[in-house]
């Protein structure tokens, strides 16, 4: 008894014909051959062809005119394109498209080939191999969605809706319209998911995303740019139209709980404005004064809107951070961004672990210029990434030229929401694997908290790479167990204003106490900042704190000697 066999030879089953190695080899790899005879339009594939053409009960395509017709439409001026320019001798065939199965479903295909011509020099004969490539192609997809868009809502990411206002932006001034951007910050997100669950705060924030779908124009440009906050881009926009759109949303919060697993969650919303082009020129600008009029709106009360607006006072001091900003750009171009190392100390021998680096500024005079006089204003006006991309690099110099070194450095919290800054780290490590791990990111712990799932796949990421991490301030923000097991960091940085006068303060010693039990439960090693006095740092050593820093054990130098330290962040935390 015989019956065809799926590349169109004849099978008996009674006695199996053997497979030939080139077909062993073709079913391990899953690619399939084929071979197409152009002037008959014949064409015979090798391989098992039921993945492929799905053809358990469809005949595999006998001709290149059958195996067309099951090539999506769209894909076949594309790959009619490429066959003709590889006839023509001007490229090698190579293209990818996708083709229906029986249940009518479209999967990927990479094909690959090349043709023989004739004695007469016309195509006669083609052969290739494809390959199914549907789950790489789904995943391309998959990275390229997540490259514009919110996971969690589908409305645009930080960095896509930040091109969108640079667009809006650059409309505005061209033809002279007014536009408003609008940020819209959910009440209390922290409680709503500590009380209820994350599952629930993320069900608010999905509501509130259909919400402002609803109640803003169809044009309106909406994202997510933080972790607790929408952002709307409103073009061609009054103020008075830009706040009857906030009362709309604010109104229809206040009136309609959100019903999430049948219970009834009542969510305010704060927001924050700002209107282009006159108060703002960059999205950077409009994003940061928006988020600011935000943080104003919950200052006054929650559940309201607010307008960015400057007195003539906050507009010399605006005007001054302006000031800041070009000196601090001249002196990036110029070099004059400089380190200071601060050591941190073993608490028990006081043998330096590792030093932080702390920025400086070199003044046009020679002086010295501290962090705190330019910092503030830089963060301000959205210029920090290029200050942490200057730190990055000269941290990682210094530890190529001092192979006993460790050092720490500190990353905005704008930067840690950022691609950008990790992959000219990882840039940087590339051959250089031992430099990854003398290296400690310190990110700040309102920060963190600001976007917990953002700062979590940040942390995952250095620590992937070798880097140790760290939570900068802790106590500043009230992080929960929940918060420091989700971040996963190997160290917690006390802040200092929990430190200074420990010795004798007593409610901060029992504040101490109960952070170092939070930190002790998941196994990270603790840093007690700003330690002046030997009474201190005995009562710090004392409760068992990990590793010390302050003025008793050295200020920050730029010219100072990097001492000989154990190696490779030993004390840091091993979890």
């Amino acid at each position: 008894m015989t019956r065809p066999a799926a590349n169109g030879t004849r099978v008996n089953d009674d006695c199996p014909r053997a497979m030939t190695p080139l077909e062993t080899a073709l079913r391990a790899s899953g690619d399939i051959v084929y071979e197409w005879d152009l002037a008959s339009d014949r064409i015979v594939f090798t391989g098992d062809t039921t993945s492929l053409f799905d053809s358990g009960k469809a005949k595999v395509p006998a001709t290149g005119e059958d195996l067309q017709t099951r090539i999506n439409p769209e894909d076949v001026p594309r790959r009619r394109r490429a066959l003709s320019d590889h006839f023509a001798g001007t490229c090698a065939y190579d293209c990818e498209f996708r083709l229906r199965t029986r249940q009518g479903e479209f999967q990927w295909l990479h094909d690959r080939g090349a043709v023989e011509f004739s004695p007469a020099g016309t195509p006669s004969r083609m052969a290739g191999v494809i390959r199914l490539v549907t789950l790489r192609k789904q995943q391309e997809e998959r990275l390229e969605y997540l490259a514009n868009f919110d996971d969690l809502t589908g409305h645009f990411n930080k960095v896509r809706l930040r091109e969108a206002l640079e667009h809006a932006l650059a409309q505005s001034q061209r033809f002279g319209q007014t536009g408003v951007y609008m940020v819209i910050g959910v009440d209390h997100l922290d409680r709503i998911n500590t009380g209820y669950g994350y599952e629930t705060g993320n069900a608010v924030l999905l509501e509130l995303g259909r919400r402002l779908d609803n109640h803003l124009r169809a044009a309106d440009v909406i994202g997510r740019p933080g972790g607790d906050f929408f952002g709307a881009i409103l073009s061609a926009c009054s103020e008075d139209a830009a706040l009857a759109a906030a009362e709309r949303v604010l109104q229809s919060m206040r009136d309609n709980p959100i019903t999430v697993g049948g219970d009834n969650v009542h969510v305010t919303v704060s927001i924050g404005a700002v209107a282009f082009p006159n108060e703002s020129k960059t999205a950077v600008d409009a994003m940061t004064k928006a988020e600011s009029a935000m943080q104003q709106a919950k200052t006054a009360g929650r559940d309201c809107l607010r307008f960015f607006a400057l007195s003539e006072e906050q507009r010399q001091g605006y005007r001054a951070s302006m000031d800041i900003g070009e000196e601090v750009q001249l002196a990036l171009k110029e070099n004059r961004i400089v380190l200071a190392h601060q050591p941190v100390v073993d608490a028990a021998s006081h043998e330096t672990r590792y030093y932080e680096c702390l920025v400086r500024m070199v003044g046009r005079d020679g002086s010295l210029v501290p962090a705190a006089q330019f910092v503030p204003a830089i963060e301000e006006l959205g210029l920090m990434r290029s200050i942490d991309n200057r730190v990055r690099d000269l941290a990682i110099l210094e530890l190529e030229r001092h192979p006993d070194l460790s050092l720490a450095i500190n990353i905005s919290g704008l930067t840690a929401t950022e691609r950008s800054w990790f992959r000219g780290l990882v840039a940087r490590l590339k051959d250089h694997s031992n430099i990854a791990t003398r290296l400690l990111v310190e990110i700040t712990e309102t920060a963190a908290l600001r976007d917990i799932d953002e700062t979590s796949r940040f942390v995952s990421s250095l620590r992937a790479l070798g880097c140790k991490v760290a939570l900068d301030d802790f106590g500043s923000g009230f992080t929960t167990f929940h918060h420091l097991k989700a971040l996963t960091v190997d160290v917690v940085k006390i802040d200092g204003s929990f430190i200074r006068n420990i010795s004798t303060d007593t409610e901060n010693q029992i504040f101490i106490h109960n952070l170092l039990a939070l930190a002790r439960a998941l196994g990270v090693s603790t840093v007690a900042e700003c330690v002046e006095t030997r009474a201190g740092a005995d009562y710090l050593t004392g409760i068992g704190i990990d590793l010390l820093q302050g003025y008793y054990f050295g200020r920050p130098e730029v010219d100072g000697h990097l001492g000989r330290q154990r190696p490779a962040l030993a004390a840091a935390g091993t979890r």
